[in-house]
């Protein structure tokens, strides 16, 4: 498992119902990015296999945020896993399950893969979440104090990174350094519609933050030519 790289890298999310259409936006943003997001809305409508399908273009960023208790969440990832030529190179789990939940799945993609195991990233909050949502929810105190709760919890218990909005990646590289991977969605290239994320910034700014990598979207598969998008934002990119 190396999913770290040497300077902020970019992840095309692939949201489409869609598995001609993901794969050839796979194809198409290929040259110009690290890894390709297949999420819970493709992996429901075209199933497990896709996943194979999609890695022969890009290494797959598998966000499906797995939430359940222990023993489920561990079955899960050994699934996802069971595939070593369709393994995911990332997979996300939901924060909030808990430590044992996180600690079971780590051992589940060890145990299945070894050393080739996907890094396992713990979503804190989502970026679609203002502070008044997530007060609604319970939670008080706002994002930035639930996502270092968050981050703390699951880095202890064997996360090799966190899911974060562009708002919190200054403050965890504040209290964490630079081991944890930051996965930043909420990315939007200045001009483009923030749509429903709340917690927004540019490619630019969440790189000198200090992100691993930048998930983008509808800014690239929205996009009349989505190669060219990517390059663009690729290049705009620090390096």
């Amino acid at each position: 498992m190396r999913q770290k790289p040497n300077a902020a890298g970019l992840i095309a999310a692939l949201d489409t119902p869609d598995a001609a259409r993901a794969e050839g936006w796979a194809a198409a943003v290929a040259p110009h990015v690290g890894l390709v997001k297949v999420g819970l809305e493709l992996f429901c409508a075209a199933g497990p296999g896709v996943v194979g399908r999609i890695a022969r273009h890009r290494p797959v960023f598998l966000d499906l945020k797995f939430h359940d208790i222990p023993n489920t969440v561990a079955g899960a990832v050994r699934s996802v896993c069971a595939d070593r030529a369709a393994a995911p190179a990332m997979l996300t789990l939901h924060g909030g399950g808990g430590a044992a939940m996180i600690e079971a799945a780590r051992r589940a993609a060890e145990d299945t893969l070894g050393a080739a195991r996907p890094a396992i990233l713990a979503v804190t909050v989502l970026t679609s979440f203002t502070a008044a949502a997530l007060a609604e929810t319970g939670v008080a105190g706002g994002p930035a104090q639930q996502v270092l709760r968050l981050a703390r919890l699951a880095l202890a218990a064997g996360a090799d990174g966190l899911v974060c909005s562009p708002q919190e990646v200054s403050r965890l590289r504040d209290a964490f350094g630079g081991a944890p991977l930051l996965v930043v969605p909420g990315i939007r290239p200045a001009g483009s519609a923030a749509g429903d994320q709340a917690r927004i910034a540019t490619p630019e700014e969440t790189a000198a933050m200090g992100a691993d990598w930048l998930v983008v979207g509808r800014p690239i598969t929205g996009a009349d030519d989505p190669a060219a998008a990517a390059a663009a934002i690729a290049a705009s990119l620090p390096r």
